[in-house]
């Protein structure tokens, strides 16, 4: 009996253990908050993106003119169409000269700032702030400032004054004819707009290379370029991958400076239209065709697929690290 009684210095008996821990409530369970900040986000995922995916890829195969709730179902009719309208094949070649010229463009511009801004000492933080200060601007604000003020125009706008200040004629900056000057203004407010957002996530990857290796570089007299060829550039690579990877889709889904810019100049001009201001069109203009521009939506992420696995192929992402 006494034995029994006994029990080790600092371990509660069982019924000692029940009366400290008593059952735990509802609201103590980890998933319940895990849901109530998680939520809000899934719910508007799902209601906001996943939902209006799986509807329009519905609509693809519908014949959908006037009515997002068709009833006769057409098949593969919408794709053969989309893929035969030499108005869309066309706007898929816009792509392909807008990302050949702002892909590579921006990733230099972005890469230069982040290595001369990294090796700035002193109000490093001013710099950052500023150019990254316009990822803050809108699209729709940005191009309608290029448009109507710096390239407002034959006779108006910053950039004529300032030619006429040096004896230049002023240009006719979004004339749908040749030459094609509006493709200055189209590029320009794009730059302004995302070099200092890529800028930012390199001086990231560049604050992160580590000292070291430079200070054993010197030793051996690599300095300057060939520090930056044979260091900071291999460092860079997995950003790299990354920042090319957002600008080729950014470049796919350009539709706020073209439609801004260009839609009240008279009409598209060849080649400046890209594919979301063409389905835009199609969907919602006069025609309101919603079978073949949701047939155009899924094509075009189709195509991005397609680009994002290619460039992973050849750019080693997601491959493992030997």
């Amino acid at each position: 009996m006494a034995e029994q009684a006994v029990e080790p210095t600092g371990s509660p008996t069982r019924s000692t253990t029940r009366s400290v821990n008593p059952r735990r409530r509802w609201t103590d369970s980890p998933h319940l908050w895990f849901w109530i900040f998680v939520g809000p986000f899934v719910a508007g995922l799902l209601v906001f993106v996943v939902i209006p995916i799986l509807w329009s890829v519905w609509l693809s195969f519908y014949d959908a003119r006037n009515t997002v709730t068709p009833t006769h179902f057409v098949g593969f009719d919408n794709y053969t169409r989309m893929l035969g309208d030499s108005a869309f094949r066309s706007s898929l070649l816009t792509f392909v000269l807008f990302a050949v010229f702002i892909v590579p463009t921006t990733f230099v511009l972005s890469l230069g700032l982040a290595v001369l801004v990294n090796g700035v000492k002193h109000a490093k933080a001013f710099f950052r702030s500023v150019f990254f200060l316009p990822t803050a601007c809108s699209y729709v604000v940005a191009a309608m400032i290029w448009r109507h003020s710096l390239f407002g125009g034959t006779a108006a706008g910053m950039v004529n004054t300032v030619l006429g200040w040096v004896g230049g004629a002023p240009i006719a900056w979004l004339s749908v004819v040749h030459p094609p000057w509006y493709w200055l203004v189209l590029v320009t407010v794009r730059l302004w707009l995302q070099v200092g957002f890529f800028m930012v996530l390199f001086l990231a990857a560049l604050q992160r290379v580590p000292k070291q290796l430079y200070e054993a570089a010197a030793l051996d007299g690599a300095t300057g370029w060939k520090a930056f060829r044979y260091i900071t550039f291999p460092q860079l690579r997995a950003t790299s991958t990354a920042v090319l990877m957002l600008l080729l889709v950014n470049a796919f889904q350009a539709f706020d400076e073209f439609y801004n810019v260009l839609s009240t100049t008279g009409g598209y001009p060849p080649y400046a239209r890209p594919p979301l201001v063409y389905l835009f069109n199609v969907a919602l203009g006069n025609g309101q065709d919603f079978g073949d521009g949701s047939a155009g939506a899924v094509i075009l992420t189709l195509i991005i697929a397609i680009f994002a696995l290619v460039q992973g192929r050849f750019t080693g992402i997601g491959r493992r690290e030997v």
